[in-house]
């Protein structure tokens, strides 16, 4: 039910790429705007071999022609800078002194700490009431390993985190995983946590139209009958473990050839990769599609036999409902909030075979994972079954009405912080 009355609402993410942190923020501004609020979007220069949400955010209209102001920041940039960080929260200022919302929304670290402090600071020599802060996180910004430089850069995250916390009305987590581990970290406090599952736009994966069936999928991807295709979605970078499913999956590729790779994606670590399938003989086993339009996402997913998400970190990532929704089952990396989705009666005695949706692995397990795909090949019928399982949980859970829905409650508490001070 919407906000009464309309809010002027700014989110503020740090690069409007294709992924999924910027899908849920696009679907979000859709959704807020098609319920009669005012909503606007902020971000850093995009570049670079992953695609852009701009174009859809710009081309979006609502039945009353209402849109969603676009406005770019040019010093916002992924990379810790002192002169465009403070160049940014200047820009920011400015916006937000301008656009003069009830919510400020932040998305992802570095627009996350950036948006937040300069949201805090808004209308500090006025009268006006300050806007409201809400942030999201969609995944940990803290590294794995115990190196000196990764810790140090965990430290700083983690300091910068709890000081941008501390100036936010309410934090919403994609997966539970999310607020356990920033509540560990000392990272805000639990009451400001809510967990709203991302959306996205399930029907296109429900409901196939004509030409759009498994058939067609794995014709125009040049698969037979007798293939057994493993598909990742995911850009071709670093830790999203691309290499892992070439340690795991080597041999078996080479012994039968009817096992195919489906790699659907671009990213800076392209040719590196690619490179690699070749010299280790697969490059008849490999499809890499390169970048596919959101669009074509569910029909490329309906090709695959299984989904493999072999991700080093992740909040929750959208890749593993969109193929359950897809009737398709998971093999995935035992990752932040992934086993909220992926569900393994194997690692987890309390999950029902009839609720099953996957098998997991431990990150980075090469051998694991090859036994896991082996039993995803062996066992057919429990395939089919686990993603029909998967199919009927996530189709409500993960749906964007069921998100927007809720961050319209997240808004109400957060301005009722706000409003108390």
């Amino acid at each position: 039910m919407p906000t009464n009355p309309p809010l002027t609402i700014l989110h503020i993410s740090t690069r409007l790429i294709l992924g999924g942190s910027q899908e849920n923020t696009i679907l979000s501004c859709e959704g807020q705007a098609s319920l009669g609020h005012d909503v606007h979007l902020a971000f850093g220069p995009i570049y670079g071999p992953e695609g852009s949400l701009l174009e859809r955010a710009e081309r979006f209209r609502t039945h009353d022609g209402r849109q969603i102001g676009c406005h770019e920041v040019p010093s916002l940039v992924r990379e810790i800078s002192i002169g465009n960080d403070r160049a940014c929260l200047r820009e920011l200022a400015e916006l937000i002194d301008r656009l003069r919302p009830d919510i400020v929304h932040t998305h992802s670290s570095k627009a996350g700490v950036l948006g937040r402090m300069a949201a805090s600071k808004a209308y500090e020599h006025s009268d006006n009431a300050r806007p409201a802060i809400v942030h999201t996180i969609h995944g940990p910004p803290f590294m794995p390993g115990q190196d000196l430089k990764t810790r140090a850069k965990n430290w700083i995250y983690t300091r910068a985190e709890r000081f941008a916390a501390d100036r936010c009305h309410s934090i919403v987590s994609v997966a539970d995983a999310m607020t356990e581990q920033f509540l560990a970290r000392g990272i805000g406090r639990e009451g400001q946590y809510t967990t709203v599952r991302s959306g996205m736009e399930t029907e296109r994966f429900l409901k196939p139209g004509p030409g759009r069936s498994r058939h067609d999928a794995r014709s125009s991807l040049g698969f037979t009958p007798d293939d057994f295709v493993i598909g990742t979605v995911a850009r071709l970078a670093e830790h999203k473990g691309h290499d892992t499913i070439l340690d795991a999956l080597g041999n078996d590729l080479r012994t039968d050839k009817r096992w195919k790779l489906l790699w659907v994606g671009d990213g800076w670590w392209s040719d590196r990769l690619l490179a690699r399938v070749e010299d280790m003989g697969l490059a008849g086993q490999v499809v890499a599609t390169g970048l596919v339009p959101q669009q074509r996402i569910p029909f490329v997913m309906r090709a695959m036999d299984v989904l493999c998400h072999p991700s080093e970190r992740e909040g929750l990532p959208r890749t593993v409902p969109q193929a359950l929704l897809s009737g398709v089952p998971v093999v995935a990396s035992d990752c932040d909030g992934t086993p909220e989705a992926c569900l393994d009666p194997f690692t987890d005695p309390g999950i029902p075979e009839s609720r099953a949706t996957g098998r997991l692995f431990p990150v980075g397990d090469a051998d694991r994972l090859r036994a896991a795909i082996r039993w995803m090949h062996e066992n057919p019928g429990l395939r089919a079954q686990m993603g029909a399982q998967g199919r009927a949980i996530c189709a409500s859970a993960f749906s964007a009405a069921t998100m927007v829905s809720a961050l319209e409650d997240v808004y109400r508490d957060a301005i009722a912080k706000a409003e108390a001070g």
